[in-house]
């Protein structure tokens, strides 16, 4: 059983846009491919066949995937968030110990990625973040074992 899937509008119309592409257009770019290598012949011995039904097989588990997420998904409502507490869907501006300036955003771990400042709930720093206030001093337990103490200077909406 699949845990609820925390997404924000952009995030749930991104993973529509994905499902609808690849259960349209790359399944029958797949189905013509799978066409063309039959006619190559017997096909116990075609390896175009066989890399074409891969790829279908692969197609179908991520089309499968995607659909389960999708079932799943709780979307974050933007009028339920505030700027006094860090939630996900939150702009997050912190200053690290070092004073350097940091802006994350706070979503689900399916739309999170660390090299646009897209961070989990569930990471060490998303999860020490939440229910936070603005003016608050966290300490963060990184994955290499060193402490890092942020300061929230600023909460903002997505």
């Amino acid at each position: 059983m699949q845990k609820d899937v925390l997404l924000t509008p952009e995030g749930l119309d991104k993973l529509k846009a994905e499902i609808a592409y690849l259960s349209n257009e790359k399944r029958r770019e797949v189905a013509e491919r799978i066409k063309e290598a039959r006619e190559f012949g017997d096909i116990s011995e075609n390896s175009e066949y066989d890399d074409a039904k891969n790829e279908q097989a692969m197609l179908e588990a991520r089309i499968a995937t995607l659909e389960e997420k999708l079932r799943s998904a709780s979307v974050i409502d933007a009028s339920e968030l505030d700027s006094n507490v860090v939630r996900v869907g939150s702009v997050v501006n912190v200053k690290d110990d070092a004073g350097k300036s940091l802006k994350y955003t706070i979503v689900g771990s399916t739309e999170a990625d660390p090299s646009q400042n897209r961070l989990s709930n569930e990471s060490p720093v998303g999860a020490a973040l939440l229910g936070r206030k603005n003016g608050d001093t966290v300490k963060v337990q990184l994955p290499n074992g060193k402490t890092r103490e942020l300061k929230i200077t600023k909460i903002d909406v997505l």
